[in-house]
């Protein structure tokens, strides 16, 4: 009996601006669900480094 290998497919890469969103995402959707407290506002404040992440990565990014 001969085995065949299958090439595994290779998602595309995403980028960094890219997994910033999508993080930001899921953590808006875990905010939304959570009650009042300490855990809620830790997730509010990482959702916030994100956007600021997101902000220094575009002036970074801009040609001088």
């Amino acid at each position: 009996m001969q085995k065949t290998m299958q090439k595994r497919k290779r998602s595309e890469p995403h980028t960094f601006e890219q997994r910033l969103e999508e993080h930001r995402v899921r953590l808006e959707d875990e905010l939304a669900q959570l009650p009042e407290g300490s855990q809620r506002n830790s997730v509010a404040a990482r959702i916030e480094q994100l956007r600021t992440a997101a902000e220094l990565n575009a002036m970074l990014s801009r040609p001088a």
